[in-house]
C-alpha cells in the first residue's frame, strides 16, 4: 500500500511542481546583472545653441560646441572617428553639454558671426554661461580632443 501511495503521490507532485516554476518564472524573479551602457560616441544636441545653453546652466557644465559645414571633409572625419572614439565620447559625455551646429543653416550663419569664425571644422569650449573659453580650428584626434577639454576645464 506504501508504494502505490508513493507512485501516486509523485504522479500529482511533478505537474505541480513544474506548474509552480513556470508561473513564477518570469523576468522579475531573477536577479539580472545590470551593466551600464555608454554611447560610443559623443551625443550631441543638434543644432540648439539655446537648448545646450538652458542645459549648461541647468547642469552647471560646460558647452562644447562642433561648428561645422555640411561640405566640410575634416568635419566629415571628425564625426566618423574623433566623435566615436570610446575615451573621448566618455569624457565629453560625462563633463560637457555637447552642441553639433550647422554653421549654414538655422542659428549657424547668426552663430558663425557672432563668434568671429572662419573656418571649419571649428571647436569651442564655452563655460557654463556661455562666455568662449577655448577653440581650436581643424580636424584633431581623440587623444589632442581630450587634452583639449581638460585644459579648458582647467581655465
Amino acid at each position: 500500500m506504501t508504494r502505490f501511495f508513493t507512485f501516486r503521490f509523485y504522479k500529482y507532485l511533478l505537474p505541480v511542481l513544474l506548474t509552480g516554476c513556470l508561473l513564477f518564472a518570469n523576468e522579475t524573479s531573477f536577479t539580472r546583472l545590470i551593466v551600464p551602457t555608454y554611447p560610443s560616441h559623443i551625443v550631441f544636441i543638434e543644432n540648439s545653441w539655446d537648448e545646450a545653453l538652458k542645459q549648461a546652466k541647468i547642469q552647471n557644465k560646460y558647452i562644447f560646441v562642433d561648428a561645422y559645414a555640411s561640405w566640410c571633409g575634416p568635419c566629415k572625419m571628425l564625426k566618423n572617428t574623433t566623435f566615436t572614439e570610446e575615451k573621448a565620447a566618455a569624457f565629453y559625455n560625462s563633463h560637457f553639454i555637447n552642441v553639433s551646429i550647422d554653421m549654414e543653416k538655422g542659428q549657424g550663419p547668426a552663430l558663425g558671426a557672432q563668434w568671429g569664425l572662419t573656418a571649419y571644422p571649428t571647436l569651442i569650449i564655452f563655460n557654463p554661461v556661455g562666455k568662449p573659453v577655448l577653440g581650436t580650428v581643424g580636424f584633431i584626434n581623440a587623444t589632442e580632443l581630450i587634452r583639449f577639454g581638460k585644459q579648458a576645464l582647467s581655465k
